[in-house]
């Protein structure tokens, strides 16, 4: 186990349906391989949905679901994601946006809690986001659910018994809480060692500096 006294902590407030988060990851990621000390970064992710009102399953598409919350034509919609998929592009993601399936991800913020208990914090949340902008998986659908589970390393039935009950819900929304009460407003969110925060999908030589300045203050 990590000494608590020589580890950097990370935590990082996001949504597996936010394109940006995806995008912020791997930013992040990148800074972090060209940090001398990223053996003693200890990256904890965080839930924060996006639209907590969403149902399990919108009637709109992407470019639907764009055009009625910010106005404009479907057109308008498909210019503004394409900018988004171009910037994807450029760390190396394949966003297939006309695929994406709207709707709630709060069951799936439950599979990633669950995985955290389990070690597998990281590997479910790259399963999901990738299920997600890539695959055009359905991440309020149960048995998708227990499938990404299982290939990113869970028991399939433990995640299927997890899922049939309340389980792990108050760790979404206190995750959430914390999000209001320190003032997040979008994600992604990255708060290094409760000393620095950097908000967006920032370049990853921002990340860079903010891992240098926070573990410079230890």
């Amino acid at each position: 186990m990590k000494n608590i006294e020589q580890t950097l902590t990370v935590e990082i407030w996001s949504d597996v349906v936010c394109p940006f988060c995806y995008i912020g990851k791997r930013e992040f990621e990148r800074a972090l391989s060209h940090f001398p000390e990223r053996d003693k970064v200890n990256v904890i992710w965080r839930s924060f949905e996006l639209d907590p009102q969403a149902p399990a399953r919108s009637e709109h598409d992407m470019y639907g679901m764009l055009a009625t919350k910010y106005g404009g034509t479907r057109d308008d919609a498909k210019a503004r994601v394409a900018g988004v998929v171009e910037r994807a592009n450029t760390v190396g993601l394949t966003y297939n946006m006309d695929i994406a399936v709207m709707g709630s991800s709060f069951d799936a913020h439950r599979l990633l809690q669950f995985a955290k208990t389990k070690g597998l914090g990281d590997a479910m949340k790259e399963r999901l986001f990738k299920a997600y902008f890539t695959e055009g998986a359905h991440l309020a659908d149960v048995p998708t659910l227990i499938r990404l589970g299982s290939e990113a390393g869970l028991d399939g039935g433990e995640v299927a018994q997890m899922l049939s009950t309340t389980a792990f819900t108050a760790e979404v929304r206190a995750d959430e809480q914390e999000a209001r009460g320190i003032g997040v407003r979008g994600v992604p969110f990255f708060v290094f060692d409760r000393r620095f925060a950097v908000s967006g999908a920032q370049d990853h030589s921002t990340f860079l500096g903010a891992l240098q300045q926070a573990w410079g203050t230890r």
